[in-house]
């Protein structure tokens, strides 16, 4: 099932929280909603789920207008943090639920529960109440709860929030391994790029109610558009740092390199701020762009380790290195960077 927006514009009173947004997801595509908090993500879920009315603009499942439909008639199935469970009902109850609201027959509903039970690895649960469950075990309920009448489209809302590291972990595997198998179009809303990343074909990252760029996980991280989306993306984050043009070369306190021909050829003009940005495996010790600083940070990852570098301007850069290199805090470093790999941005953040 296609889903798109068409110039969707969202007002709380006086505050205008979305925009003229428009948005397209494929048939069988999971997409994320990505952004900080505040951003607008919720509220579009909502508004394409139908818990919130449209201000302006429309939304389309396929070919079927759904703009001033009720959730009931909608057929979406929606995945909340906090789970929302019924605390008195079984597993099985709480799965059965939405199929008794439609008056299935209850040959109908034991089939579909008991279908869905096994698909999740839950049907040694269905004589249990939420309170006897773990966190992954609800959140395994609640899928199975959405899923059950089959929806055309499933909303999550940071359905991973309320799970510790390593319950996060298998469900994400487990969610996108359910949502490919059943082909549901799915939309999920996270502030965690990991999740995102992992999770979804596509992401759709917002801030202050507008999508500032959409593209697969590779497409993020290698290509951002603008200043934003390249520090919101990647893990440990990228470094920044602001110069001018000189000559030809990007020039700050502590730092100075010749500009890539592609960045030369981008009319930009001597005097120009501009500003780098540097993702920590593009800052090694082989690399040819010198570059120098103390280390005041080291983060031992295991198989990486983390270290922050100080440069003669105060800039802060990281780096990630396999823990076959071994530094001390207060070393001074003599490391490089791959030029052809920085991110130029303008004054405004778009990305040159």
């Amino acid at each position: 099932m296609e889903i798109r927006l068409e110039k969707f514009s969202k007002s709380f009173g006086p505050v205008n929280a979305i925009e003229d947004m428009d948005l397209a997801i494929g048939d069988g595509e999971m997409i994320a909603l990505l952004g900080p908090s505040g951003c607008g993500k919720t509220t579009t879920l909502y508004a394409i789920c139908g818990l919130h009315r449209v201000s302006a603009g429309r939304i389309w499942f396929g070919d079927r207008e759904v703009t001033h439909l009720v959730p009931q008639e909608r057929k979406v199935g929606v995945v909340f943090q906090s789970f929302a469970l019924y605390p008195h009902l079984s597993t099985f109850e709480n799965i059965a639920f939405p199929l008794q609201i439609r008056k299935e027959s209850n040959a109908d509903i034991e089939r579909k529960v008991k279908d869905i039970a096994n698909t999740l690895h839950i049907e040694e649960l269905l004589g249990r109440r939420p309170g006897q469950l773990s966190g992954g075990q609800q959140q395994r309920v609640a899928l199975a709860r959405a899923l059950v009448r089959r929806p055309d489209v499933l909303l999550m809302d940071e359905p991973l929030a309320n799970l510790d590291a390593g319950l996060r972990l298998e469900m994400r595997s487990e969610i996108r391994r359910i949502q490919r198998e059943s082909g549901c179009t799915s939309i999920l809303v996270t502030h965690d790029q990991v999740e995102a990343m992992s999770m979804c074909d596509r992401i759709a990252l917002m801030h202050k109610g507008k999508i500032q760029q959409i593209g697969t996980p590779d497409e993020m991280y290698h290509q951002p558009k603008n200043k934003f989306i390249a520090g919101f993306i990647g893990n440990p984050p990228i470094s920044f740092a602001d110069g001018v043009v000189e000559d030809g070369r990007f020039v700050a306190q502590g730092l100075s390199f010749e500009l890539p021909d592609q960045i030369k050829g981008a009319s930009v003009s001597a005097g120009q701020k501009i500003a780098i940005g540097v993702r920590p495996e593009y800052l090694q010790p082989d690399f040819a762009t010198a570059i120098e600083g103390e280390v005041t940070f080291i983060e031992s990852q295991g198989r990486e380790i983390l270290y922050d570098l100080k440069l003669g301007g105060g800039q802060i850069f990281r780096s990630i290195q396999s823990s076959e290199q071994t530094c001390k805090l207060g070393d001074q470093i003599h490391w490089g960077i791959d030029v052809n790999s920085v991110f130029f941005f303008d004054e405004q953040g778009v990305r040159l």
